[in-house]
């Protein structure tokens, strides 16, 4: 998978074949381009992400990510067909991930269990190309302390899908922007971006999936509400 930019909003270059869809209107455009400043004010955010890994394998984090330090902390749980296969608690930033057992005997939320990981307790890695690296990496920069210019952002050609009710509350559903290459020559209802956003009537984002190649089931987001009291660590790859 391939990612660029366009106006700042993630834009990736694979697609999917054609859907019933239109053009986002101005108002539209606009509220796309507040999701990114609208989710870095309510920061940090409850967030859940599941990815299917292949194979029967689901991994599940429920977590917190701060858009103004751009880190997040969550605990995890992977399951497959003969039930839980892993669990532990995570921690990653725009640089690459930490995976750490439970601590024995320490309880409350993710970030609360975490300050009892030091930090030769944690194992560091890169991200790879696999659907819960995506979806981390996509969690992280989904933030932005400033809106993206919406007459671009309409340029890259997002695509209004839908209406949708989540707890009580209606959502818009688009396509995310496509890269230039993708855009260029595309007709009405032609490539659409693997991403797709949930944005209500004020700019919030509520939900984001992303499709992966060879996989039937997406990598899904939800933005679940501001956690106010989180304390995130620093990462364990972090100077001392």
């Amino acid at each position: 998978m391939c990612a660029a930019t366009a106006g700042g909003l993630a834009v990736y270059q694979n697609g999917s074949g054609p859907t019933t869809s239109r053009a986002v209107t101005s108002d539209e455009a606009a509220r796309i381009a507040l999701s990114r400043l609208t989710l870095y004010q309510a920061s940090p955010v409850a967030v859940t992400l599941t990815a299917a890994e292949g194979g029967g394998v689901v991994i599940r984090v429920d977590g917190v990510v701060d858009y103004r330090n751009h880190r997040a902390v969550g605990s995890y749980q992977a399951t497959g067909a003969t039930g839980q296969l892993d669990h532990g608690l995570i921690v990653w930033d725009s640089r690459g991930l930490g995976l750490a057992p439970e601590p024995e005997g320490a309880g409350g939320p993710p970030w609360q269990r975490a300050e009892h990981v030091p930090r030769p307790g944690w194992s560091p890695r890169a991200y790879t190309t696999d659907p819960l690296d995506a979806g981390l990496q996509l969690l992280i920069q989904l933030g932005a302390d400033r809106p993206d210019n919406p007459l671009l952002l309409a340029q890259s050609g997002p695509r209004w899908l839908g209406t949708d009710r989540i707890d009580g509350r209606n959502y818009d559903r688009f396509s995310g922007p496509r890269s230039r290459d993708a855009t260029h020559g595309a007709g009405p209802d032609g490539e659409l971006s693997p991403l797709t956003y949930w944005i209500d009537g004020d700019g919030g984002l509520r939900r984001v999936t992303m499709r992966m190649p060879g996989l039937g089931t997406p990598t899904t987001v939800e933005i679940t509400g501001r956690d106010d009291g989180a304390r995130l660590p620093e990462a364990p790859w972090a100077a001392g």
